[in-house]
């Protein structure tokens, strides 16, 4: 079974740091890629951003570009977010979840599992 576990979220003041965890299990992820989205409320749920876990190639939404680092640990099966910079925009529950290799990096709709979701606040 598939379980991934996210870590990390809090509250933060605007230009903070903050760094997410995503510890998985219950599968061999070497052909999988795992996501990082987060969901506002009001909001349908939106990429932020992806690493293949074999080759470790990354995807960021435009929005966190050059603030957010993806990464990973393979012997320790966990993916990380580093946020830097924060804003009050940033405020949401973020979530990690997996894909098999090959499909859309960006749509929810094609990740197959999911955590149960870290709460980030960026107060202004």
């Amino acid at each position: 079974q598939v379980q991934l576990v996210e870590s990390g979220g809090g509250l933060v003041q605007a230009g903070g740091s903050l760094r997410l965890s995503c510890a998985a299990s219950g599968r061999t992820f070497s052909s999988y890629a795992m996501g990082w989205f987060r969901q506002a409320p009001g909001k349908e749920r939106e990429f932020v951003a992806a690493i293949s876990w074999s080759v470790g190639t990354t995807k960021y939404a435009d929005s966190v570009k050059g603030r957010f680092t993806i990464s990973r640990d393979n012997g320790k099966n966990t993916v990380y977010l580093q946020m830097n910079s924060l804003k009050p925009e940033d405020t949401a529950i973020y979530y990690c979840a997996t894909r098999p290799a090959g499909s859309s990096w960006f749509s929810p709709l094609l990740y197959d599992y999911w955590g149960q979701g870290t709460q980030v606040t960026v107060s202004s």
